[in-house]
């Protein structure tokens, strides 16, 4: 141990009671620092992974055409020049299979799928709902979600089997009072087809649990009268972060607007971060008086241990020893702190994941959602070290400032 760290930890010993309240308060910034930022960007994380287990990574819908406008070139010739003017968008995708060849030769796409939707009334024996049916391809469906474990009832093998099967959702079913094995009716603008409740299924997004009827693709061009051509194309991605970079150069290469789930999800996305910001600093607050503390209390060791400063100057200690010596008390505090707050703050963390919280709207969970991230623990260390260290400076150059010779004619200040 060298002789500063070593004076430095006699001086910090001579004021246990204060040094104890600052760390305390370092360890409880550090540990509800990670503590509130693991359980927002645990919520934040699952949001994410349910929007994606549903409409996937992106999705590239109607196809996009310049429009052009001549204007004459001039000195009475009839010769028009044209020029680009804007995009024309046009509905759908005409042919989903040359879009679907073209995605495949991106490296990123890890599966894709054609969706043809329409709006649609369902009848059962006791109630009508407005519904959106989705016509897919199932086993193409399964690769761009999680269908396949969000069945509650029924199951994926009676849809296979079955070719006027349906799946329908769970809030759907309960409206309509539907059950596996029921049929019902759907109607397209006078259109009736019948079908039959092959599972029900629920991601926990009540706006699709509620309104979503699965049917196979062929039926649904059959329902909706659109032999070819289909709604847009769900893609799902190797790398999710990627998909604003991917969705440009798609649109780009094939002609279709493609939209990324980040811009889809923007205003819940927005409302996360504003969250987990709102968290931070509130729980910095902790780190704060941790801070304040330590200005008060090296400050009062200033005072106290002034004669102590004037010994060690007369010894040859140089200003420069002095401030390490305060900044190392602070030092230690830091440490101890942080540490025993990243303790904290896991244990904490592991026991709000197992605090019953059920939800369902925006999507489905029975606990708190919580996110091993290291980065929540760097950025809580970071922080307290920041606040506790700049509050450190000013009493340790305070005391770096003290002459022996005004110590001794007791005019130091």
């Amino acid at each position: 141990m060298s002789p500063n760290l070593h004076i430095a930890f006699r001086f910090l010993t001579a004021k246990k009671r204060a040094m104890l309240m600052s760390l305390s308060c370092t360890v409880l910034g550090v540990g509800l620092f990670i503590v509130t930022q693991a359980t927002t960007s645990g919520f934040e994380d699952f949001f994410i992974k349910t929007i994606l287990g549903t409409d996937g990574a992106l999705r590239v819908e109607d196809k996009m055409q310049d429009t052009l406008r001549s204007m004459h070139a001039g000195g009475g010739s009839d010769f028009l020049i044209s020029h680009r003017e804007g995009v024309k968008y046009i509905e759908g995708v005409e042919e989903p299979k040359l879009v679907v060849s073209g995605l495949s030769q991106f490296a990123n796409v890890s599966g894709t799928s054609a969706v043809l939707r329409g709006t649609v009334v369902i009848r059962s024996s006791f109630k009508n709902e407005s519904a959106q049916v989705f016509g897919i391809d199932l086993d193409s469906h399964l690769k761009v979600s999680d269908l396949q474990h969000q069945i509650v009832q029924g199951s994926l093998a009676a849809l296979r089997e079955s070719p006027t099967g349906a799946l329908v959702g769970k809030v759907l079913a309960d409206r309509l009072e539907l059950e596996v094995g029921n049929s019902f009716v759907l109607d397209a603008q006078g259109q009736l087809r019948r079908y039959r409740v092959s599972a029900i299924y629920e991601t926990g997004v009540s706006d699709i649990d509620k309104t979503r009827v699965y049917v196979h693709l062929p039926e649904a061009r059959s329902l909706l009268k659109k032999p070819i051509g289909v709604t847009f194309i769900q893609v799902n991605l190797f790398d999710k972060d990627r998909a604003p970079a991917d969705a440009f150069q798609m649109q780009e290469v094939l002609k279709h607007s493609a939209r990324p789930w980040q811009y889809r999800e923007k205003a819940w996305l927005s409302a996360f971060r504003a969250l987990s910001v709102s968290s931070a600093i509130t729980v910095s607050v902790f780190t704060l008086i941790a801070g304040l503390a330590m200005f008060n209390t090296l400050a009062m060791i200033v005072l106290e241990k002034t004669k102590d400063i004037a010994i060690l100057r007369s010894m040859g200690y140089e200003r420069s020893d002095i401030t390490r010596i305060f900044l190392w008390q602070a030092g230690i505090v830091l440490v101890i702190g942080a540490f025993a707050g990243a303790l904290v703050g896991g244990a904490g963390t592991f026991l709000v994941s197992r605090i019953p919280l059920p939800i369902n709207g925006i999507f489905k969970t029975e606990t708190f959602q919580v996110s091993w991230n290291g980065w929540h623990y760097v950025e809580a260390v970071v922080t307290a070290a920041i606040m506790v260290m700049a509050a450190s400076i000013i009493p340790a150059r305070r005391a770096a400032r003290l002459e022996p010779g005004d110590i001794v004619r007791g005019t130091a200040q």
